[in-house]
């Protein structure tokens, strides 16, 4: 079916892309873009979460001079709203990555480009005009893995995030289930030329995981102390939801963290990542910059996930819908829905800018 020429007056909401964008797919393809692992408790939960919240009305409050601004790492961000990470972007549109980062140029929003992009990095770079970061898996080549650290520096990168809650992938039943493989045409074009892991003895312990190769190359604390000695770009984990891990990227030189169980993508059973925020931002007390990842599909979801601490949000899976239905105007229209709902929700609540957003805009 051919992409959408305009955005009907149907779309009223950024959740209205979803059977757009599922016309548009092949079934394994959007069995990979909205499938959870395993029974999908967690992805289910993280969209609970932001439904057990309420909010508070407040009236008669001075709201001149108001804005959305949100300064990260010496950029001033017009709106506390980033493009997750996410891979494979061809399969949901021809010009994939490439069609992403135009509209996020043209909003100007914060892109966060995925090592398992379906566009090499540089090409993205070469097409922005919006802040870029460069999300990183450690690999098990970890000369290769400075190469890519290198690669975005010289691409003008502004950050790397590290993902660390997936040193091995759940099973995705949904995807299973569909057959989902990569077509021919797709492919993870940045790791292209890395070496293959040398193949190693089945573990002795019987195990069928534990005790063998892959996960004894799986990244530790160590490779966070080697990834921040070998660049100054400021560095961010994604994928911490434990205060203790918070604390301990801390003390290892992190310079942000981003809160997320991987959209429900890695370990099922977990907490929501919104019930994983408050801890984390109580224990930080505002040391570093915090970012939510997980569930956002309403600007009130923004306005709450700020209130519990977060300095910025990410959102996936619904500027990959728009991006399915519309290309570059899909995603230029989820994210200015939001963006325009995040800032109804703060004039309601009283909250002239981010600033103003805390606890008390809850209804406990």
């Amino acid at each position: 079916m051919e992409k959408l020429q305009q955005i009907p007056p149907s779309i009223a909401s950024v959740s209205d892309y979803q059977p757009y964008a599922q016309a548009r797919m092949s079934e394994q393809a959007w069995a990979y873009v909205n499938g959870g692992v395993a029974d999908e408790l967690t992805l289910q939960a993280n969209l609970e979460a932001f439904q057990r919240l309420r909010l508070r009305s407040r009236v008669l409050r001075d709201l001149s001079g108001g804005h959305t601004r949100r300064e990260l790492f010496g950029v001033t961000h017009d709106f506390p709203i980033l493009l997750a990470p996410v891979a494979f972007q061809k399969l949901a549109h021809p010009d994939g990555e490439l069609a992403t980062v135009m509209a996020a140029a043209a909003l100007q929003a914060g892109m966060i480009v995925s090592t398992q992009a379906s566009t090499s990095l540089e090409d993205i770079a070469a097409a922005a005009r919006n802040p870029l970061w460069f999300q990183l898996y450690i690999q098990p080549d970890r000369a290769f893995t400075e190469t890519l650290v290198r690669r975005a520096e010289a691409a003008g990168y502004r950050a790397l995030v590290l993902t660390v809650d997936a040193p091995v992938n759940g099973v995705r039943n949904r995807e299973q289930r569909a057959g989902f493989v990569l077509p021919a045409d797709v492919q993870a074009v940045n790791l292209q030329g890395m070496r293959a892991p040398a193949a190693q003895p089945a573990a002795s312990n019987g195990a069928l995981l534990l005790g063998g190769s892959l996960l004894s190359s799986a990244p530790t604390w160590a490779d966070i102390r080697w990834l921040r000695s070998i660049t100054r770009l400021p560095l961010l984990l994604k994928g911490v939801t434990e205060v203790e891990d918070a604390r301990e990227a801390l003390e290892q030189g992190a310079d942000g963290l981003i809160v997320s169980n991987h959209g429900g993508r890695t370990l099922d059973g977990m907490a929501a990542s919104l019930d994983c925020l408050e801890p984390i931002a109580d224990a930080l007390q505002g040391r570093l910059p915090l970012l939510f990842d997980g569930g956002i599909r309403r600007g009130t979801d923004i306005l709450k996930a700020l209130a519990l601490g977060a300095d910025a949000v990410l959102i996936g899976r619904p500027y990959i819908h728009g991006l399915a239905a519309a290309g570059a105007a899909g995603v230029a229209h989820v994210i200015q829905l939001l963006r325009a709902e995040l800032e109804v929700a703060m004039a309601l609540t009283g909250c002239r800018d981010l600033a103003a957003i805390d606890r008390r805009v809850l209804a406990r």
